[in-house]
């Protein structure tokens, strides 16, 4: 029988033979059950999530400096397909998509890269990252032993590490890359599908394997990740965790900051006492590489977010803001933490962890090897502090709290004691000014005559629209007799929409009847609203929306969008159903078609001072304005409380999605000892879910920037304003 050391020998040969074809000195990259082991040196690695389409290219260099005065070694980001590839073999990867250039800006900074090309990357990114196109290949089925798809995948991810081998970017050619992730969060869907998910995970790691990066590849919460892939966790905790072969070290490829945000819920923060706690825990449990997920959040700019139904803001709670800011006290916390973690490195990485109650709730976790020592004094308790004496001395710990001891003697470090206050973040007035609002009707009445798509029933809607556009016009007519006793004073009838999702106005003969909204939890409804119907035809028109595409589900890509079923309901002879009637269609918007958004189609159309429009129907109107950039370099962002719900423009760049839904949850006190969820700790109830949206400074010029903004439910742009985020 093999010894361990002669065990462990072979793997590692195996190891480099496998990712580079090289001998064992030559392999910059591997692991052992202990490490990541870079230039042969075991490491314990602190990585950061920040992901380059999230923010500008004038952005990247100072996040990336602030993670690593925040004490990071590593800079994990996805790689998003369906922005790099929107049509088949046509590729982007320029401006917040310059994948290389953000990979070289870490480079410059000097930290190293972990780059999850997925492609499946979840996120709360519109259809989890895969572009639309992909749905309609001729027999493919997503993430599933499935020849179309496969190839697709393949030729994708093989791209991709090209691009960074053809610039150097492995760490085993001299760059930043250390770490790849193929697939991502796959262990529910494959114990769903069973065999053919087994497959497919096989080939997966195969198929990656094979590219010959020379560095190590990871799947996250995929138990049954083969050799030589790593498996890792991701959660809110993850010291429970062990990897699937004992030479595989222990790695956290998400330690969730915080959480994402819906429209229609509450902001949810995870307190850094707790943040804290969850790392620490891992740490002492023998784990060596965690990353934040996320380090900085920022901004779902243009139609980026998934969910459906989730916020333009993508902060995440997390330690750098949305805008770019630090967040206090948890960058300063954590970097504590960090400093107290490199300290005990060498003990860490050479030693497993002896066990040591001291107590009911209380441990020691005592890492020694030859003159190193570290320990880890834990209290469990979620109420009570605890006094403990560990090596004859006494140590004292706060609920819920982990004490670090590089020594094995000083307390260097409490998770639960922090040193540094909170930030106030303000948002202030700036010196900008928009200008002479002008209108523009979004047009109802003609939409017929310029529709080209019409069949019986109705079609769903991404089927349509293949999401070059978040809205649909759905086209009809109804014959009313005029005998209908509702057209002399009786009881009016009403339309009846059924929707698979995610919102839809509805029009009746040019009129606005009414809005229904589905939410992330309940995508489908009903809107149901009497109607004024005349003797004669009679058009009904119904523009259908798309909140953002879902990102996560089992077949996910084949759950429906738009409206299903049609009726109108107390006519005197009963309910008439136009479900299956003949309809016409118009993707997009006329101002969409038109390109009102850029500056140069803006003039395109006859424009009306606001103050002339007031007497229209508030909904579907485009506004428009100018204004200079306000002085100074903080980041800014567009107040919008005063509007209803839609999309704005800065200079034909698209900020995202709007909406002044209010939140609902429970916004009680936040106590960060115990066991966390979104739920314990909520804020923003009964407000705006998102009323302030990040523009960038580099998407303006010094004067005459163009804001355009399309608002589907009324609001006034005359109070929309431009305001500076501070720190205090």
């Amino acid at each position: 029988m093999e010894t361990n050391s002669v065990s462990k020998l072979r793997f590692l040969f195996f190891m480099c033979v496998l990712f580079v074809g090289c001998d064992l000195i030559q392999c910059s990259v591997t692991y052992d059950k202990k490490a990541i082991v870079i230039n042969g040196q075991r490491r314990i690695l602190i990585s950061g999530s920040i992901h380059y389409p999230r923010s500008t290219p004038e952005m990247w260099e100072d996040l990336i400096t602030k993670a690593k005065n925040g004490g990071l070694d590593v800079i994990d980001t996805y790689v998003f397909w369906n922005v790099h590839e929107p049509s088949p073999g046509n590729y982007n990867f320029e401006g917040r998509y310059d994948l290389v250039r953000f990979i070289k800006t870490v480079q410059k900074v000097g930290l190293y890269v972990h780059l999850r090309i997925g492609p499946y990357v979840c996120a709360e990114w519109n259809f989890g990252g895969f572009p639309v196109w992909l749905k309609y290949v001729p027999g493919i089925s997503f993430r599933t032993d499935n020849g179309p798809f496969k190839v697709k995948m393949h030729r994708f991810t093989e791209k991709i590490v090209q691009m960074m081998k053809n610039e150097k970017l492995f760490q085993s050619q001299g760059g930043p890359i250390i770490l790849s992730q193929i697939e991502n969060e796959y262990g529910a869907q494959s114990k769903s599908l069973g065999a053919a998910g087994h497959s497919y995970v096989n080939w997966a790691a195969r198929m990656a394997v094979g590219l010959a990066t020379g560095v190590p590849w990871v799947m996250c919460k995929e138990d049954d990740a083969p050799d030589p892939i790593i498996n890792t966790c991701n959660g809110f905790y993850c010291d429970y965790f062990t990897p699937n072969k004992p030479y595989k070290p222990k790695l956290w490829t998400e330690s969730w900051s915080g959480w994402f945000t819906e429209f229609g819920g509450p902001i949810y923060q995870r307190p850094v006492e707790d943040l804290a706690f969850g790392v620490a825990r891992f740490i002492q449990s023998g784990g060596s590489y965690f990353n934040y997920y996320m380090y900085h959040g920022g901004t779902n700019f243009g139609r980026s977010a998934g969910g459906p139904f989730i916020t333009t803001s993508y902060d995440y709670d997390a330690p750098i803001d949305e805008y770019g800011l630090i967040r206090e006290p948890k960058y300063s916390h954590l970097k504590d933490l960090h400093e107290a973690i490199k300290q005990c490195e060498a003990a860490l990485v050479s030693s497993d962890p002896v066990v040591k109650p001291l107590g009911t709730y209380e441990q020691a976790h005592v890492f020694s090897s030859g003159r190193t020592c570290a320990a880890f004094l834990s209290n469990y308790h979620s109420n009570s502090a605890a006094r403990v004496t560990f090596n004859g001395r006494h140590y004292d710990l706060p609920a819920w709290s982990i004490s670090i001891l590089p020594d094995c003697k000083t307390d260097v470090f409490n998770t639960a004691r922090v040193r540094t206050k909170p930030s106030a973040a303000q948002m202030l007035p700036s010196n900008s000014k928009f200008l002479s609002w002008e209108t523009y009707d979004e047009d109802v009445n003609s939409l017929e005559e310029s529709s080209r798509i019409s069949g019986s029933g109705l079609k769903e809607q991404i089927s349509v629209t293949r999401d070059t556009s978040d809205y649909l016009w759905y086209i009809t007519s109804v014959d009313i007799s005029s005998s209908e006793s509702s057209l002399r004073g009786g009881h009016k009838p009403s339309i009846n929409v059924h929707s698979e999702g995610d919102a839809v106005h509805v029009f009746v003969n040019g009129q606005f009847v009414g809005s229904a909204f589905g939410t992330m939890e309940r995508r489908s409804f009903t809107f149901n609203g009497p109607v004024n119907l005349h003797a004669g035809t009679n058009k009904i028109a119904l523009l259908s929306i798309a909140a953002g595409l879902p990102n996560v589900g089992f077949r996910y890509e084949t759950w429906k969008t738009g409206i299903s079923g049609v009726s109108i309901q107390g006519l005197d002879h009963g309910q008439k159903d136009l479900t299956w009637q003949r309809w016409s269609y118009q993707v997009g918007l006329k101002g969409e078609a038109m390109n009102l958004v850029s500056p140069i189609k803006v003039s395109s159309v006859d424009w009306v001072r606001e103050s002339l429009a007031t007497q229209n129907q508030p909904q579907l109107k485009w506004h428009k304005a100018y204004f200079n950039a306000p002085d100074g370099n903080e980041p800014l962002a567009l107040d919008l409380g005063s509007m209803g719900k839609g999309q704005v423009w800065i200079n034909g760049q698209s900020i995202g999605r709007y909406w002044m839904v209010y939140a609902k949850g429970q916004c009680n006190s936040c106590n960060y000892a115990g066991t966390y969820r979104p739920a314990k700790c909520q804020l923003g109830c009964e407000q705006p879910t998102q009323r302030w949206y990040h523009v960038p400074r580099s998407w303006l010029k010094p004067t005459k920037n163009l804001i355009v903004v399309f608002e589907e439910l009324g609001g006034n742009p005359w109070k929309i304003s431009l305001v500076k985020r501070t720190i205090h």
